[in-house]
């Protein structure tokens, strides 16, 4: 039983190696522009992933001549993973003068400007193959917006998405006379359901708040119903006695969360605030800490809410990498804001349904106490191991050291 502790411990430390951003966006772009006989857009990709994944050495802040050197391999490459065929037909892609969206100090856009060419006539249905980047890294997803659209009376739209290309879903038929706006509704709330599943931040946030749910300090004990315990239980807590109540109070804490949040990533979408990324980060970083912190000592007695909802103003910012800081905008903002925090949501009630469970199971066990203040002291090691890399922007070592430490055993 150690050594499945010890390494438990080690997995979870793991996830601390390295600089975590989990707000960075994993994602390219490909927006799309239907006229009444011409086809063309744009495929969008970050610096930073055409250097990952492409072994290129383009600095942070991408420069128009040193793009000269590598974009002729970066057009090759999205002509062998970007197709467009319409009943058996092929369009080949012809690349035009491309751009560089400056967006802040982290995130820089190469635009791909193309056309389709060897069209005729226009289609009823558009199919397109995507695998931009998606092979070779599992976290990538590609976004498809059809931005303007002659047929179906789409103008000036950078906000909603069509569909989300990743893991098995490749392909997608664009059928060019109808709008889809419920089509792409749809794919907002699965990309918010995504984000908040490949945010560790958040779910660690969401975890926090999470792990006393289930018991009770005994000093609030008159106000909320507990189960009868031996005294050697813990001096400190006691098990709830009912499912339902404890359920819907965690699931109360994290609406206000899901509130707070909200108001922020509509706020940074719409671009009337902005914060630099580096502190969003830290600060999120940090917010684990306080919630785990508050589960050991007391900041704010029996109500977490308050911490939710503050921190998930911060929260907000950090969202919005995925619509706000691409500067997503248009017709369709306010549809698209709603659907991804739909999503947001209903990926965050799907994390406490498989967690709160188990944790309502083993309330009664003697050794849920320290599973509690322990796993709190752990998270709140994993706050501070964050907030020290995002704020000064270092890569700390000691995830590996400790992997080989391990390795000696």
């Amino acid at each position: 039983m150690t050594r499945f502790y010890q390494y438990l411990f080690a997995l979870l430390l793991l996830l601390t190696a390295g600089n975590l951003a989990a707000h960075e966006p994993d994602h390219s772009y490909l927006y799309m522009r239907i006229y009444g006989e011409a086809m063309g857009g744009r495929v969008e990709v970050t610096g930073a992933d055409i250097n990952q994944i492409l072994g290129f050495d383009i600095n942070e802040e991408l420069q128009q001549d040193e793009l000269q050197t590598y974009l002729p391999t970066l057009q090759k490459y999205i002509k062998e993973k970007v197709r467009f065929s319409a009943d058996g037909k092929q369009y080949p892609i012809r690349f035009i003068e491309p751009e560089i969206l400056s967006l802040n100090e982290t995130v820089d856009f190469l635009r791909c400007h193309f056309e389709l060419d060897d069209v005729a006539t226009l289609p009823e249905k558009l199919d397109i193959e995507y695998n931009v980047f998606l092979d070779e890294k599992d976290t990538q997803r590609g976004v498809l917006i059809v931005e303007y659209n002659w047929k179906a009376g789409i103008v000036n739209n950078q906000a909603l998405i069509t569909n989300i290309f990743g893991g098995d879903n490749r392909t997608e038929t664009l059928t060019l006379a109808e709008k889809g706006i419920w089509k792409g509704f749809w794919a907002l709330i699965k990309l918010g359901v995504w984000h908040i599943w490949i945010g560790l931040d958040h779910i660690l946030f969401i975890v926090a708040l999470i792990l006393p749910a289930v018991v009770v300090r005994l000093r609030d004990e008159k106000n909320i119903e507990t189960e009868p315990a031996d005294d050697s239980y813990s001096s400190v807590w006691r098990p709830v006695a009912r499912f339902k109540p404890a359920f819907f109070y965690i699931l109360k804490i994290i609406t206000f969360f899901t509130i707070a949040h909200s108001i922020t990533l509509a706020l940074a979408s719409l671009e009337i605030v902005t914060l630099p990324s580096r502190w969003v980060e830290t600060i999120i970083a940090f917010s684990i800490a306080l919630a785990a912190l508050h589960n050991i000592t007391p900041i704010f007695k029996a109500k977490e809410w308050i911490i939710a909802f503050v921190f998930g103003l911060f929260h907000g910012f950090g969202f919005a990498s995925v619509l706000g800081e691409k500067g997503l905008s248009g017709d369709f903002m306010v549809l698209s804001l709603l659907g991804f925090n739909v999503g947001v949501e209903v990926g965050q009630v799907l994390i406490i349904c498989a967690v709160f469970p188990l944790l309502f199971l083993l309330r009664k066990f003697k050794v849920y106490p320290k599973i509690l203040v322990y796993g709190s002291v752990l998270l709140i090691f994993i706050s501070l191991y964050w907030s020290i890399e995002r704020g000064f922007d270092v890569d700390l070592p000691l995830g590996a050291y400790f992997w080989r430490v391990i390795g000696m055993f």
